[in-house]
């Protein structure tokens, strides 16, 4: 009798274990092909899952036609040309700046070089040999050396606080080279939450950004990362800081959307709540940045990073039609949030997007009825 007893003592431990892994932040079950719920996405034009994109959040086809001819030539100029025609204080510069860094620290990563091999990346080291005074050439190196020490080193060790230190020097030369461009000060708040600046150094360096682009939402995501919990702030700071950015954003900015961000870097592990994406905080959070992406400009390049994080919150909330509204905007491009948290980050993407269609077909939704 006492086995029988310790038998289903442990089946019942194995039901809660399951419902906890289940309810895990970011990890939803995926319905298998040809179960009765599953529902195929390809029936509403969507790309297969083996061509999402993973290297950037929404369209930029000058940049990827760049990007694909500087990784097949090793050859920089026609990055540094296409930075240079980019408009200093807008979004898409940082995010190109981002991209080149990016790829750049990819090629290292797979190609290290050794004895006999040219390692990865060596297009942007010839780039700073050759134009030391190209401002665009400078941030982009500010930003691989910040990326390698996230990418390869361990916060508070000796070797991350090296690069970072490098990274420090690097965005302050950039600086230098283009003084009315906020991307070098954007680069330096990752050093600065890497490095654990005082809210007092952090603060001088936000009024610096906040001189050269007030409402720019690349700086206020940044920004927001330092005054999260989990780094040098708090929850309370997080929000005050995401709803006064919010409360003072101009018509047609997104930065309406930057509380949706700060609730989503504050979600317990683990949900037990019932109805949990339902609640007041979460509601009025996506009420926000549902308003914020209809006022934005169809051509806002950071459209694509709030409509992303929308379809995670909309998918929980199962409000199934306003997360299919989001997803033919944002399918095809899945290098944003909350996607790139996972190794694999189509694959991610690709479970939301058909539990989106499966609810959606479930109340009655089909692809002539989805409005565009």
């Amino acid at each position: 009798m006492a086995i029988l007893w310790l038998l289903m003592a442990l089946l019942m431990l194995s039901f809660v274990l399951l419902s906890l892994m289940r309810r895990r932040r970011g990890v939803i079950e995926q319905v298998p092909p040809g179960h009765p719920d599953a529902a195929d996405p390809a029936a509403y034009g969507f790309v297969r899952q083996e061509e999402l994109d993973v290297r950037m959040p929404g369209p930029d086809q000058d940049l990827l036609d760049v990007l694909e001819l500087v990784q097949r030539t090793q050859e920089y100029r026609a990055a540094s040309q296409l930075l240079a025609g980019t408009e200093a204080e807008g979004e898409r510069r940082w995010q190109r700046v981002q991209a080149f860094a990016g790829a750049a620290a990819l090629e290292l990563q797979q190609r290290p070089g050794g004895v006999h091999e040219t390692p990865g990346g060596q297009w942007l080291r010839v780039w700073r040999a050759e134009q030391p005074k190209d401002a665009g050439g400078a941030a982009v190196y500010a930003e691989f050396l910040v990326q390698q020490a996230w990418r390869t080193s361990t916060p508070g060790t000796g070797d991350f606080r090296i690069i970072m230190e490098e990274a420090r020097d690097a965005c302050a030369q950039a600086a230098l080279l283009a003084p009315g461009d906020p991307v070098p000060y954007i680069i330096e708040l990752s050093v600065a939450r890497g490095l654990g600046y005082s809210q007092a150094e952090f603060d001088q360096l936000w009024l610096k950004i906040l001189d050269r682009a007030p409402h720019h939402m690349g700086a206020h995501l940044a920004a927001l990362n330092y005054w999260c919990e989990k780094w040098h702030g708090s929850r309370e700071q997080a929000y005050s800081f995401a709803e006064a950015a919010a409360a003072r954003a101009p018509q047609g900015s997104l930065l309406a959307a930057l509380p949706l961000f700060a609730v989503f870097e504050h979600l317990p592990e683990v949900t037990l709540v019932t109805g949990f994406y339902q609640s007041e905080v979460i509601t009025r959070a996506v009420h926000g940045a549902l308003h914020a992406v209809h006022s934005a400009g169809p051509d806002d390049p950071v459209l694509a990073h709030v409509r992303h994080l929308l379809i995670f919150f909309l998918v929980r909330a199962k409000r199934w039609q306003e997360a299919m509204h989001q997803l033919i905007h944002a399918d095809g491009h899945v290098g944003a949030l909350p996607w790139t948290l996972s190794e694999d980050p189509a694959a991610e993407f690709a479970v939301y997007r058909a539990l989106a269609v499966a609810g959606y077909e479930a109340n009655g939704g089909t692809p002539a009825t989805l409005p565009g």
